[in-house]
């Protein structure tokens, strides 16, 4: 897998900082450095353009994807180096459709969420009038006024994958987009089993090609098939887009749970204020406690690992 895209300066001079002890001596024509780990290649360029290879590509691109929302509030969709065919997507906010989105896959603390709901398209005035959007595009406190009356008035299926059971699934032949690719199909599963939903289409924000996502699919007994996979889908798809806030608000909410128990507040995505707060974490609780409230394949663990070690 490749996925490329241009970062900000601000995320550019983050990433310069993060990876200079990993840098490899010699970099490739025009790079600033690159970095080779056992399941990702990294490279950023002089023009800002950043490229993750390997089967670890979406982890780390996901690190950086995030950055560029909390500092940005820029949304990425990378290129992917084999791109699916163009979808028609005409009309389709004006379908009944059961669309699905995820949340957390870019953050080190805290669990994976992952929604599928179903929207008729006589909804549309009342969603749209409600604020529904991307969430991304909402501020937490939006998000948490109003998923309470979408979760009551939306059909809707959500997983919250914790920590540990992330951490006991994933390996090298069970990597992010795996997961997901499974945690999807289980939500879409539940809306459509038993279900009396007259939806015309079955929408998943795309975030790997639909040939990659049907193969991660390979050894379960039962899948869903005849999905519309769309970039942007939370932007164009009601259903995802209640989805997408469905998801957030679990996850603030789960979070919350998190820094009431062990009294801190736990921070977004995988920048350096996270290695602070884990270092705390590991020196008050032990190393053990990443297992409980982190994704243990991120980069923040050996970072913190270090910091211990330099701290002694």
């Amino acid at each position: 897998m490749t996925i490329v895209f241009k970062v900000s300066d601000n995320v550019k001079q983050k990433m310069i900082k993060y990876y200079e002890p990993m840098k490899c001596e010699k970099t490739p024509p025009y790079a600033i450095f690159q970095v080779k780990d056992f399941d990702c290649v990294t490279t950023l360029y002089e023009s800002g353009k950043v490229m993750f290879q390997g089967i670890g590509a979406d982890i780390e691109a996901s690190i950086w994807i995030e950055q560029e929302r909390i500092l940005n509030n820029r949304v990425i969709n990378p290129n992917t180096e084999k791109k699916e065919k163009k979808v028609n997507q005409g009309g389709l906010i004006d379908a009944n459709t059961i669309g699905s989105d995820e949340v957390g896959t870019g953050d080190f603390f805290g669990p994976i969420v992952v929604c599928a709901s179903y929207v008729e398209k006589k909804q549309r005035d009342f969603l749209v009038n409600l604020g529904v959007r991307d969430s991304k595009k909402l501020t937490d406190k939006q998000i948490i006024d109003i998923a309470p009356t979408i979760i009551k008035n939306i059909p809707n299926k959500a997983i919250v994958l914790n920590n540990e059971t992330y951490n006991q699934n994933y390996s090298e032949s069970v990597n992010m987009n795996k997961i997901k690719a499974i945690l999807h199909n289980k939500v879409l599963l539940g809306m459509i089993e038993n279900s009396d939903y007259k939806y015309e289409k079955i929408v998943v924000d795309q975030f790997t090609p639909a040939k990659n996502y049907y193969g991660y699919l390979s050894e379960v007994k039962s899948k869903v098939t005849g999905i519309t996979f769309m970039t942007k889908a939370e932007d164009q798809v009601l259903s995802v887009a209640c989805s997408s806030i469905i998801a957030r608000y679990y996850f603030l909410r789960e979070m919350k749970k998190m820094s009431d128990e062990y009294k801190v507040i736990f921070p977004l995505g995988a920048g350096n204020n996270v290695d602070e707060i884990g270092v705390n974490l590991v020196k008050q609780y032990g190393e053990g406690i990443l297992y409980k409230v982190s994704k243990l394949n991120f980069k923040n663990v050996d970072k913190i690992k270090e910091l211990m070690r330099s701290s002694k």
